[in-house]
């Protein structure tokens, strides 16, 4: 029997602006998993962790078991015996693709027992077919970094196009999760289904901007292009004191902040560690005083993806 546990990070997407199109793979935190071959055909979720029961171990209607179905038809492999344990590292719902995290997480392990039949970029439609069931849209801007690591552009959904960004290497992270509620599926329902001609062009220099400084290590560019007047300000609304938390971020030094993916996590750039830490604390003790439970991490941008932990 063939064994193998991998890791699979959370990521940011969105990234303000770039709704659909960009995301950006942390450190921390992430999901494990651990997958076995064996010679009983068939997909079995075996055991899962860290869900407090949330998550179904009906492999047909979990994220990890829906992606090993289609990659072992779309390999012509349908028969292979899979055995899978998910270990919940990060939370549920938070809006730091915890779903996409489970899937890459599977997906990759299986991949590599199965002799890296595929590259990541070939990868990515399956890991697509997780999120279609998580959210009810097969979007990449979470699955595509945490499988390709990076900063990265879906440039195209048809074709799919991905672009893996360059980024200012001492670019870090502040992330605070509040524990309070946002479904994904409920959150993009919120968004506007039209968008004004001029509101639209704003949005665009946005993005070109934001694009623009990753590629020219332009932390300020960066940072005066990370707005977005389509979907957060409807989104904001389901985060306690947003506007504050924008605020203090902003006083303690950060570059730039906004919500990852869906929220609640609110997120912040910095140019080191110790302001994104100074933030993390400060908006910590804002929730707190809000009656607001939280947690925080604080990360370079992940270069890597997912990695091989015991084989």
């Amino acid at each position: 029997m063939e064994t193998i546990r991998v890791f699979a990070p959370a990521t940011v997407a969105n990234v303000v602006c770039g709704y659909d199109v960009l995301g950006f793979a942390v450190n921390e935190p992430g999901d494990e998993v651990i997958l076995r071959l064996t010679d009983k055909p068939g997909i079995r979720i075996t055991k899962i962790t860290g869900d407090n029961g949330k998550l179904p171990l009906d492999p047909q209607r979990n994220t990890v078991g829906v992606s090993v179905y289609h990659y072992l038809n779309g390999i012509d492999k349908p028969d292979t015996g899979v055995e899978i344990e998910l270990h919940k590292k990060m939370p549920i719902g938070s809006g730091l693709g915890s779903s996409s995290a489970s899937t890459v997480a599977g997906l990759f392990a299986l991949n590599e027992l199965m002799g890296r039949k595929l590259s990541s970029c070939q990868l990515l439609p399956y890991a697509m077919k997780g999120e279609e069931m998580a959210c009810g849209t097969g979007h990449a801007d979470n699955v595509a970094p945490a499988l390709m690591g990076g900063f990265v552009l879906i440039r195209s959904y048809d074709p799919l196009d991905v672009i893996r960004l360059p980024y200012p290497s001492d670019l870090h992270c502040a992330i605070v999760f509040p524990d309070v509620d946002v479904p994904t599926k409920d959150a993009r329902r919120m968004i506007r289904s039209k968008v004004l001609l001029k509101d639209a062009v704003t949005q665009w220099g946005n993005i070109a901007g934001l694009v623009s400084g990753l590629c020219m290590h332009d932390v300020e560019l960066i940072g005066r292009s990370m707005k977005d007047i389509i979907v957060e300000p409807t989104r904001s609304i389901l985060i306690p004191g947003f506007e504050t938390l924008r605020r203090i971020a902003h006083d303690n030094g950060a570059v730039s902040f906004g919500i990852s993916g869906s929220g609640p996590s609110v997120f912040s750039f910095t140019r080191d560690k110790q302001t994104s830490t100074r933030i993390t604390n400060a908006l910590q003790e804002h929730l707190k005083s809000l009656g607001v439970k939280s947690l925080s991490f604080v990360s370079e941008i992940n270069a890597e993806g997912p990695k091989v932990l015991d084989q």
